[in-house]
């Protein structure tokens, strides 16, 4: 048999069996109610259609209704999968190719109609109650194709339970007519698996019970016969209408209402305690709930729920500023307007719309806020940092803020602490970058590394003579800390990027400025969006586990990478 020549999106697989996070338990114990109800309700009521498919398959040809084939389920077992039978019941159809192409002469005119509508493939609702298989996942495969898989990919593919469908089954739905000439095994290992598998590993990375739902949407709606026709664009498959909508709208709708309540009855009890409040608590609540999605409904029709808020800046906060001052407009119009007498005080709504702008900000940029003062809280206590490394870095242009958001973001909050920058730039001295100082110059780098107990030293100026670089470097070298030199990315980038930009005839052409550290332009021409999201993704893994030498050696990489597309 011909190997498939596939390869996994990334050399960084994570395997199911790792420890999971909460969210991801509670995702599969969700998934998996999902399975056992739709498939026994499915079993029931679909049961006398398949005694009357069975009676039609048997009198269409002799031999049994249902077929059974072995397939490779999760962690590798076997497990013989239930369709209705398709071909003819004879040693040819069992002897024949693992995969059956369009033409296919061992296929029933019957079984033609069952596979085209898709309905030789409900007979196994069993197999998902019986819990082989789950309603979404990668397809089960015969043994000997699982074969020819590299191990890394089929570790990670067979980590979770095969699905009657997945977004590899909608987007080659029509599978069969990619294969109905020529050599037919070939043509689907070297053409069709490749990319089938590239999508079942998306699928494991990125599922959750809102992709499930949006796959088994799509399934649906493209076996409708009007639309069989279109096909959904791969970002539409894996971020569909229902996780759009869970993740940009109920989500934040759910937090914001809970967060405008809350202020609302803060401010209500708050009122009441000053002075008297005669609402009644019915009426209080019914209004406040209708003040909270009216707070709500203003936030997201203003686009406050389609920001990435782990990463937003602060300029966000005019957005929520605009959308709660507005909401907060309408509350007061409505209360003073159509109510005879006012419900509430006027002034209650304007506590309350502070109250929830305070709210909004807190959740929204909780986990910076928490680790900003956290950090504070450890850079006072002394004794707090001896389980930490002390980390000097020299230079505080790009690269080197780029070096202090690494070691200062994510798992590697408690590794390592940043005391600062030094920088011979006099107009840097006392400033912050990200919350982390300039302290000093390159003459002080031996008194800060016994002040402050630095492990270790990362030089990360470009934009300086060789001489100068190797008297600063031997500096660091001098002293008892380990020294971590981190290549110049962005001079990689701009070399690729002047190889790309056509030169300037000579009467146009212009004496060069010089490039400081701070002002460098980012272009990468040639690299596909698909290859820098993995090489972004290889050097975030490789940050968060906190190894600076495998962070120099993947940006070693990325730009030997691009000196190649600039070749």
């Amino acid at each position: 048999m011909n190997t498939a020549i596939v390869s996994p999106i990334t050399s960084t697989t994570r395997s199911a069996r790792d420890s999971r996070p909460i969210p991801r338990r509670v995702n599969d114990v969700a998934k998996r109610a999902l399975d056992i109800a739709a498939a026994a309700i499915g079993l029931i009521l679909l049961a006398p259609w398949f005694l009357w498919i069975g009676w039609r398959i048997r009198r269409d040809s002799p031999g049994p209704a249902l077929y059974r084939g072995w397939r490779v389920g999760k962690n590798g077992r076997r497990f013989q999968i239930l369709k209705f039978r398709t071909m003819k019941e004879c040693p040819e159809s069992y002897r024949g190719t693992k995969v059956t192409g369009k033409d296919d002469p061992r296929i029933t005119p019957l079984g033609r109609r069952l596979r085209d509508t898709k309905v030789n493939e409900l007979p196994q609702l069993w197999n998902v109650l019986t819990g082989d298989m789950s309603l979404v996942g990668p397809r089960p495969e015969d043994p000997d194709i699982v074969a020819t898989w590299p191990e890394p990919l089929r570790h990670e593919v067979l980590a979770v339970r095969p699905g009657i469908t997945s977004p590899a089954s909608v987007l080659y739905r029509d599978e069969e007519t990619l294969l109905k000439s020529g050599n037919v095994m070939r043509t689907y290992l070297q053409s069709v698996l490749p990319s089938k598998l590239r999508l079942d590993q998306l699928y494991v990375r990125h599922r959750s019970f809102w992709l499930d739902l949006d796959v088994l949407f799509w399934t649906m709606f493209i076996l409708l016969p009007m639309l069989r026709s279109f096909a959904p664009k791969e970002d539409l498959l894996f971020l569909g209408p229902i996780s759009r909508f869970a993740g940009w709208y109920l989500n934040w709708f759910v937090v914001d209402t809970l967060v405008t309540f809350a202020a609302i009855g803060i401010a209500g009890l708050a009122w009441r305690l000053a002075g008297p409040l005669d609402v009644g608590w019915l009426p209080a609540t019914l209004v406040g709930f209708g003040f909270a999605l009216l707070f709500s409904l203003t936030g997201a029709l203003l686009g406050m729920n389609r920001i990435a808020w782990s990463h937003a800046g602060t300029s966000e906060v005019f957005g929520l500023l605009l959308s709660t001052a507005l909401a907060g407009a309408m509350a007061y119009l409505a209360n003073s307007k159509w109510t005879e007498p006012p419900r509430l005080p006027p002034g209650l709504i304007v506590i309350a719309s502070a109250l929830a702008l305070a709210g909004f900000v807190l959740v929204r940029y909780r986990s910076r806020l928490a680790s900003a003062v956290a950090g504070r809280w450890l850079s006072r206590m002394g004794g707090a940092l001896g389980a930490r490394e002390c980390v000097l870095i020299v230079g505080s242009g790009y690269t080197g803020q780029f070096i202090a958001w690494l070691l200062s973001n994510g798992s590697s909050v408690g590794v390592f602490h940043v005391v600062g920058f030094v920088d011979d730039d006099l107009y840097k001295q006392g400033l912050r970058y990200h919350g982390i100082g300039v302290i000093g110059r390159r003459s002080d780098i031996r008194p800060l590394v016994e002040k402050h107990d630095v492990g270790i030293i990362v030089f990360a100026i470009h934009n300086i003579q060789p001489a100068e670089r190797e008297r600063v470097l031997a500096i660091c070298h001098s002293t008892a800390a380990r020294v971590v030199v981190v290549p110049d990315i962005v001079g990689a980038l701009n070399a690729v990027l002047t190889e790309h930009t056509h030169a300037p005839s000579v009467a146009q052409a212009a004496p060069p400025e010089p490039v400081a550290e701070e002002t460098v332009a980012f272009a990468a021409p040639g690299v596909s969006p698909l290859q820098a999201e993995l090489w972004l993704a290889d050097l975030e893994c490789a940050a968060k586990a906190g190894d600076l030498a495998a962070v120099s050696d993947r940006i070693r990489m990325m730009r030997e990478g691009l000196q190649r597309l600039g070749g």
